[in-house]
């Protein structure tokens, strides 16, 4: 059904209308800053990062020659410039960023619907006889008009699509957020891992460094007449064994370092190293209960479920709206004059409100409406089952947290053991009361109880960086 109602007259009328982690805890290094739109940080506050790690802005440099991917050197960085990098140069970190922009533009596009639009349209036109030559035939004339639209009512609709653009602005602001954690955690876990590949290089060394020194004694002793053959044999068995792990562990060394050296899009022709040393990064103060509830209360994913069913829930009105009826103000303006014939200009105007209501759409709306409102139970089905999961992200990290922190101790204990009982059984032996199977069976004691401990370091802190990011620390807001 439609409706309206036109004013005109001979004359111009002029028209107006006048139509916003916990302080207890050893907090390391986020991406979580990139979460809100991009703003110049203080450089003083920014770790300084070498340039020369940064990769080519060219992203469509394709190397062609061996020198342009030939390694130059070996540059160790910390953690916090790991980080750093990461957030400087993870594409998929800039393209959640411009999703943003993109959101950003989306809602204030859906926000020009509270304004008029407005449109002039002109004409200049020349007509005449093309078969005669009487030039007083021909004749010149200009046509003008303005057009003033704006929809005064229709059934929520305009507030509805706003609120829509707004909550998926939130979606991908909290998108970059969740991109950012994430990124920072396979940033962290990655470093710990060429942590963990350079301690194992330091203890097969060590390892191999010390079946050399037993292969010495014993070679000595033989040649002192006092040892066997077997002792040298058994030595020089040790020694091999201990050599080819070093060799592995070099190779996993290298491969580690270049996983890093990719996650962080570096140049290509720098590796790295971890500067670092391995040690416990911090200590998680909050009980079990208290770690849950600051998870449901600050992961972003949670919030991204809760702006998706508000999305919906907007779907569903749009749909709704087009049931109800639809009132607009038009308004024009004419302008019309033919040169050179002695007639005054010519205008017009024409002010008028029309309405629309759309009696039956066969269902349409209505089916849309319910499409919507499916959604709304999808989005809640979700957030109770990503609600659980954090639940369970917390329980296990918080579970291997303290696992790891009494393997920690026990480590240490073992370790300091196995020095000295190294140093007791190359004491026996150089005394003639121990064998070299001794020997040899402390050494590898020891170098288990080394890599041990350093792996129940770095299990423990990446027990840490995984509760952290299960936490969420996003600060206030």
């Amino acid at each position: 059904m439609n409706f309206s109602l036109f004013f005109v007259r001979s004359t111009w009328v002029s028209l107006a209308l006048t139509m916003a982690l916990p302080s207890s805890i050893a907090i390391l290094p986020s991406l979580a800053s990139a979460a809100t739109p991009p703003k110049p940080p203080n450089p003083s506050s920014r770790v300084q990062v070498p340039d020369y790690l940064n990769p080519n802005p060219n992203p469509l440099q394709f190397p062609t020659k061996p020198e342009e991917v030939k390694i130059q050197g070996t540059v160790p960085i910390s953690l916090a410039q790991a980080l750093e990098l990461a957030k400087r140069n993870n594409q998929d970190l800039q393209i959640a960023i411009l999703q943003v922009e993109r959101s950003r533009s989306a809602v204030r596009e859906s926000q020009a619907a509270l304004f008029p639009t407005v449109g002039i349209d002109s004409s200049l036109t020349n007509s005449g006889n093309a078969f005669t030559s009487n030039s007083s035939q021909a004749s010149t004339s200009f046509n003008g008009s303005a057009q003033l639209n704006y929809n005064l009512y229709n059934s929520g609709n305009r507030q509805a699509t706003i609120q829509a653009a707004e909550e998926q602005l939130r979606v991908d602001e909290l998108n970059v957020e969740s991109q950012s954690l994430t990124i920072s955690l396979n940033v962290t876990t990655q470093y710990y891992n060429l942590q963990q590949a350079d301690e194992e290089v330091r203890i097969n060394r060590s390892a191999v460094e010390n079946a050399q020194a037993s292969l010495r004694d014993t070679q000595a002793r033989e040649q002192a007449g006092v040892g066997t053959r077997f002792d040298v044999l058994q030595s020089q068995v040790n020694l091999a064994n201990a050599q080819q792990l070093l060799v592995n562990a070099i190779s996993r060394q290298q491969i580690a370092r270049r996983q890093l050296a990719t996650l962080l899009s570096l140049s290509q022709s720098v590796d790295i190293s971890a500067a670092d040393p391995v040690q416990l990064v911090g200590l998680w103060q909050p009980t079990l209960e208290e770690t849950i509830v600051r998870a449901f209360q600050n992961r972003p994913e949670l919030q991204q479920q809760l702006a998706q069913r508000n999305i919906n829930e907007q779907q569903r009105r749009q749909a709704l709206s087009q049931l109800g009826p639809q009132i607009s103000l038009a308004g024009n303006y004419n302008l019309r004059d033919r040169f050179d014939d002695s007639v005054s200009i010519n205008d017009s105007y024409s002010v008028g409100i029309q309405g629309n209501l759309n009696l039956f759409d066969g269902g349409a709306a209505r089916a849309r409406a319910d499409q919507s409102r499916a959604n709304i139970a999808i989005a809640e089905t979700q957030f109770a089952s990503q609600r659980d999961l954090i639940r369970f992200d917390v329980e296990q990290f918080y579970s291997q947290l303290q696992s790891n922190l009494d393997n920690v101790q026990t480590s240490t204990v073992a370790l300091n053991q196995a020095r000295e009982a190294l140093n007791l059984a190359r004491l026996r032996f150089q005394a003639g009361v121990g064998t070299q199977t001794e020997v040899i069976a402390a050494e590898n004691d020891l170098t288990t109880a080394e890599g041990n401990r350093v792996t129940a370091i770095l299990d423990y802190n990446r027990a840490l960086a995984n509760l952290q990011r299960s936490v969420t620390f996003r600060g206030s807001r």
